[in-house]
């Protein structure tokens, strides 16, 4: 058991900040089984990144009042019974609640686990591995989720949580680790957590709305589109290693990271087609800027600041409002880009059907299933396949009807493709502006 305690803390790290997108995929799924609204099915995404970002902060101070693996075990607990409640829900409005009290104790995870991985491994070792884990979790997260989500069923993402947080109450409890007692000597690194704040948002770009595009504007099911984001949490990983290769100034490396971010979110703003393939080198840019900005940041707002629990609270507040703020700015944008790409979407398709090699009759009958189902599927990317599936054609006429088909789901691609690319951009300059905040700002010698 003394073996498993540190990477169970570990998992724990990573499973509560994965937690801040694993359900992106799951959203479509979530939306039908629960009858709730596109506002509503939002928040169950929102409320998470919300009451963390709040609660990381005072869930720091406290911490400084009470024993290290006693708060770490309640945090984890709490943790892990609002995961199962998340797992049984049957409104919208039980899954949203707890998903608060599921935020509210992993703040108290969070923090716990950092100092007992110090306990467990010392100081660099131990903030090494949860800033790891943090970044690991958040990379793999939507990935995970959309595998669950088709495999079984969106309840699975919380149910698989359940085992690994139980698990590690005993194994916070059996690390042995004194109260820190330390006075609060530094102030929180401002311009840090700000560059923090401003990628985590443009990251938001890249981790929630890439897999909306894939899903509900290309029509790809939520295991391709998992496997797919996966070169974002690959290339991640390979951050590292690199960047322990070429061995830049840290500044350089944030600044390199932000602008690869920025860069990979223009790509995946002007892709020439609805290929996957068009993904995979902007979605490579976005995952090394993630692996060399977040976790180097992190530490950066945490290095030789005391106490320490209290400036990681600060930076996992940093984080997950950074999530909260990029989804307030990207949201809105790419809906209405999306209510705006109708009309003229519409009008395309029925260029493309008046065009048709068909007999009249064959036009109409096609017409009147296509706009039976834009009327059914309005205010999203519609699903033009029940439309062809009702029609009864002539086995001469089928050919023509597929290739019909076919282009009218590529001109409904290119028209999701252009209806996301201005939130893409956003996110592009998101990552831009954190750049500036880089800048060093000197101070004026008096005369």
């Amino acid at each position: 058991m003394r073996r498993a305690v540190a990477p169970l803390l570990i998992v724990t790290v990573a499973l509560v900040l994965a937690d801040s997108a694993v359900v992106t995929l799951a959203l479509p799924d979530i939306l039908v089984h629960l009858d709730a609204s596109v506002g509503q099915v939002a928040w169950v995404l929102i409320a998470y990144n919300l009451v963390l970002g709040l609660a990381a902060v005072p869930a720091a101070m406290g911490f400084s009042r009470a024993q290290p693996r006693v708060f770490s075990a309640a945090g984890i607990a709490v943790f892990a019974g609002s995961s199962a409640v998340c797992a049984v829900a049957d409104s919208i409005d039980v899954l949203i609640a707890a998903r608060c009290f599921q935020a509210v104790g992993g703040a108290l995870a969070l923090i716990g686990c950092l100092e007992l991985l110090v306990a467990a491994y010392g100081e660099r070792r131990g903030v090494a591995s949860w800033v790891t884990a943090g970044v690991v979790g958040t990379a793999f997260g939507p990935v995970v989720g959309g595998l669950l989500t088709q495999a079984i069923s969106w309840q699975a993402i919380f149910v698989v949580q359940v085992p690994f947080a139980v698990l590690a109450v005993p194994a916070a409890l059996a690390v042995r680790a004194v109260p820190v007692g330390v006075p609060d000597r530094h102030r929180p690194a401002v311009r840090a957590n700000i560059t923090l704040a401003l990628m985590s948002a443009a990251l938001t770009a890249a981790l929630f709305l890439l897999v909306l595009l894939l899903v509900q504007g290309w029509g790809r099911s939520p295991a391709t589109a998992a496997v797919t984001v996966s070169v974002v949490p690959l290339a991640a990983i390979a951050a590292r290693p690199l960047a322990r290769l070429l061995r830049p100034p840290p500044e350089v490396e944030v600044a390199v990271g932000c602008f690869l971010v920025a860069g990979g979110l223009v790509g995946l703003a002007i892709p020439p087609s609805a290929s996957l393939a068009w993904t995979i080198a902007p979605q490579a840019l976005v995952g090394l800027g993630l692996g060399l900005t977040v976790d180097q940041l992190t530490t950066r707002a945490m290095e030789m600041r005391l106490p320490r629990a209290h400036h990681a609270g600060w930076t996992i507040g940093a984080r997950h409002l950074g999530v909260v703020i990029g989804l307030a700015i990207l949201t809105p944008v790419f809906t209405a880009d999306l209510r705006d790409a109708q009309v003229p979407a519409q009008q395309a398709i029925t260029s493309l059907v008046l065009d048709a090699p068909l007999p009249p009759q064959d036009k109409i009958a096609v017409a009147e299933a296509l706009g039976s189902e834009l009327s059914a599927q309005a205010q999203q990317v519609p699903d033009l396949h029940r439309a062809f599936a009702k029609l009864d054609l002539d086995p001469a006429e089928r050919p023509a009807a597929a290739q019909l088909e076919r282009d009218l789901n590529a001109q409904v691609e290119r028209a999701a493709t252009r209806a996301f690319r201005d939130s893409f951009l956003i996110g592009a300059g998101l990552a831009l502006l954190a750049l500036v905040t880089l800048i060093p700002v000197g101070r004026r010698r008096p005369q």
